[in-house]
């Protein structure tokens, strides 16, 4: 029963939403009402915007007005360094949303003469707050406040009055630290009285940044305990969870053509599962990108929306190339259901590239939304970013039920079956499109690796590039192997003559045995007509013969009368 009311009690605990995006996802809802939360970093790594957004969220989305102490920046420099980001403050102080005050702290001018007194700062901060009703408090930072007091122990009990009293004062609280040499903080006394800690990291890995938050603690509450990048651009402050995506996205049925006819015949002459995930991979000029164009107009002539990143090419390259093998895209850019985003890899970090990909669909919203190549974002010893971004991507996609579909070049000397950023395990459909080299010639070959969800082809079809498109060719598999290009239109030859010679054959033996029929139709008709004279000549006489017959038969009939005459008249005379 215990264990249930603490179970309990974790969930219940009162949370105060930020507004800014993917943070409260990984703290499950949020900061903690009416506690003080530490946000600590080095300089730059964005602990000032944090706490600025903070407040400007509260009272534009959810109505809670806010405070603003800095201890460093002027109100008129905060407002116009945050005016970049979109946040205008000077409206927001007018409509007494928030409030910005400016504490200026003179270390020469401190002494420590007995006990150090925050009255002074609580009187004036709690006048700010009760001046609009705020809510919401950041106080920016706390080093310039207690910089005077090289007494750990009044630092200490200062600490906690201070963060007591905004307890007590019933507001939910920022407050920000520089990040120490071995601690969190400088003074490494902070993260030990806030009930909620979260670290701000802003690295540079190979010339290129990398920003990334953790919680380091969040006292009464689950929370994700992960790095997490985080972005700062013309929005604002946003955090990009992956473990909050999750695998519970919803799967559809419905299948969509890969805009390759004999491609589909080999995955049940259906294509695609719709929000599913496809990788196309194989070696350079395999062919890789052309499938992708072809996927891409196909979605077009069905009405949907296609968002093409192109991380090699120009559009404008692209688009050319593409008529080359006769797809054309640039009439579907034309009619806005194709749209081109084109960087250099190294133009961002991972981090920028995935908020980008967010920004972008979130604008378009796509139906379909092609990476070509993603292999490009490996430089360096960075697999395993790499895959952590694109399992980012293909759950936010997956989540959006936007059907993916991504390029990837492979080496010639790796195995076919394995792709160079290690993400075989997120791909619902794997195509490899593979070079045969034979008798001094190299062709494509296709098939598909594996396909979920569908009893896909277990055939190697020969890939042309033709002026028609993509086209898949069966392949020549005899007793010397398998056979493309020259060497199966070679064998073709043959077969075609071996054929062609036996329907010669056969047309041979279909004449002989039409001569053949008519030289004994011509018999018979000769036998029946000799057989008809005969017969006639037989008739002829067996009718005179009958005639002879008939006459003798009548003479003898005569005769006998003539006879029967004289014995009557040689009786009478006897008498």
């Amino acid at each position: 029963m215990k264990k249930a009311e603490r179970k309990n009690s974790i969930i219940n605990l009162p949370k105060t939403p930020t507004g800014i995006l993917g943070f409260d996802e990984i703290t499950l809802g949020g900061l903690p009402t009416g506690r003080p939360t530490l946000v600590c970093g080095g300089a730059g790594c964005g602990k000032t915007l944090f706490g600025i957004e903070f407040l400007v969220r509260g009272a534009t989305q959810f109505n809670e007005p806010g405070v603003f102490m800095s201890f460093e920046e002027t109100s008129e420099e905060l407002t116009i360094n945050v005016a970049s980001l979109g946040f205008d403050l000077n409206d927001l102080i007018k409509n007494k949303k928030i409030v910005l005050e400016h504490v200026h702290i003179e270390r020469s001018e401190i002494e420590e003469t007995g006990e150090y007194d925050l009255e002074a700062l609580f009187i004036r901060l709690g006048y700010a707050i009760d001046s609009i009703g705020a809510k919401r408090v950041v106080l920016d930072t706390i080093e310039s406040l207690f910089a005077g007091l090289p007494n750990q122990l009044i630092l200490r009990a200062e600490l906690r009055r201070l963060f007591r009293w905004l307890k007590n004062k019933g507001v939910t609280a920022i407050i920000t630290g520089e990040r120490g040499d071995e601690t969190l903080t400088r003074q490494g006394l902070e993260e030990y009285v806030s009930d909620c800690v979260i670290m701000l990291d802003h690295r540079v890995t190979e010339q290129t940044s990398i920003r990334r938050l953790r919680i380091v603690k969040y006292r009464g509450s689950l929370h994700g305990t992960n790095e997490y990048p985080f972005l700062i651009d013309e929005t604002g402050f946003s955090v990009l969870p992956v473990t909050s995506l999750g695998l519970e996205h919803i799967v559809s049925n419905e299948r969509i053509s890969s805009g390759i006819k004999e491609l589909d015949e080999m995955l049940e002459g259906k294509g695609y599962f719709r929000g599913s995930t496809v990788l196309v991979s194989g070696t350079a000029g395999i062919g890789k990108t052309s499938t992708a164009a072809h996927f891409a107009e196909a979605a077009c002539k069905r009405g949907e929306r296609v968002l093409y990143f192109c991380f090699e090419e120009s559009p404008s390259q692209l688009m050319r190339n593409m008529l080359s093998v006769g797809i054309k895209l640039e009439p579907w850019v034309r009619k806005g259901l194709l749209r081109f985003q084109a960087t250099r890899p190294t133009l961002y970090g991972l981090e920028m590239h995935l908020a980008v990909t967010h920004k972008y669909v979130n604008e378009f919203k796509p139906d379909v939304v092609i990476l070509d190549p993603i292999n490009t974002f490996v430089t360096g010893d960075k697999e395993f970013e790499v895959k952590t971004l694109l399992v980012r991507i293909v759950d936010f996609l997956k989540v959006n039920q936007i059907t993916a579909l991504f390029t990837s070049l492979t080496s010639s000397d790796c195995r076919l079956e394995s792709s160079d950023v290690g993400i075989s395990s997120l791909i619902d459909t794997w195509l490899l499109l593979r070079d045969i080299e034979l008798n001094g010639e190299r062709n494509r070959g296709v098939y598909v690796l594996k396909s979920r969800g569908m009893a896909n082809s277990n055939q190697i079809r020969e890939f042309v590039l033709t002026k028609h498109g993509v086209e898949l060719r069966d392949v020549y598999i005899g007793a010397n192997g398998l056979l493309t290009g020259s060497a199966r239109i070679a064998q073709e030859a043959l077969e075609n003559s071996a054929v062609l010679t036996r329907k010669h054959d056969l047309e041979l033996k279909k004449r002989e045995i039409v001569r053949k029929r008519r030289e004994m139709e011509a018999k018979v008709e000769t036998t029946l007509a000799d057989f008809g004279s005969e017969e006639a000549e037989a008739i002829k006489i067996i009718e005179e013969e009958q005639e002879i017959i008939k006459q003798l038969e009548l003479d003898k009939t005569e005769m006998a009368k003539s006879r029967k005459a004289g014995i009557g008249k040689i009786a009478t005379k006897t008498l």
